[in-house]
């Protein structure tokens, strides 16, 4: 039942990338606080939300498994940026990586035929395409604004009536 070590040391590390993903979108939250951008804060607070989810989900795994989880340091995450545009851009190029991650531990437990691992990943696999689907949409909307502040609000508006 236990895992074996190669995927137990990606396992843990991922913990700490969803915490840190977490870390990262309370960061941009804060930067939108700032500014007349509330719905985009309000959006920014619940995917923070959603990644401590994630976090617990792996941190419940290993533990299910009969691991002893470590918690490794967060790394500080900037709190200012230049405009929507900045923060869509990278949240998309980080939910990008964060597939690549997830992608990674699921060939390596194929590799060492951990099907419950496998099973496990399928759901994450499967939740990133969500993840880069909403980050694509949100910035493909807001680079259609252009120059329009009217749009840009709209946009915020839309965006922080997120439900889930």
């Amino acid at each position: 039942m236990v895992i074996e070590k190669k995927l137990l040391d990606l396992f843990q590390e991922q913990i700490r990338n969803e915490f840190e993903s977490a870390y990262k979108y309370l960061g941009m939250a804060a930067y939108f606080e700032s500014t007349p951008y509330k719905g985009f804060a309000k959006w920014m607070r619940k995917q923070a939300s959603e990644e401590m989810e994630h976090a617990m989900k792996f941190f419940d795994y290993v533990n299910d498994r009969g691991n002893h989880v470590e918690l490794f340091p967060l790394i500080s995450m900037p709190t200012h940026y230049t405009s929507p545009l900045e923060v869509f851009r990278e949240t998309l190029e980080h939910e990008q990586q964060v597939t690549h991650l997830i992608h990674e531990m699921y060939r390596v437990a194929l590799e060492i035929q951990d099907f419950a691992a496998q099973v496990l990943l399928q759901w994450y696999i499967i939740e990133q395409v969500e993840e880069e689907k909403q980050a694509q949409d949100i910035l493909s909307q807001i680079e259609t604004t252009g120059d329009s502040i009217a749009a840009l609000m709209k946009i915020d508006s839309k965006v922080g009536k997120r439900k889930d």
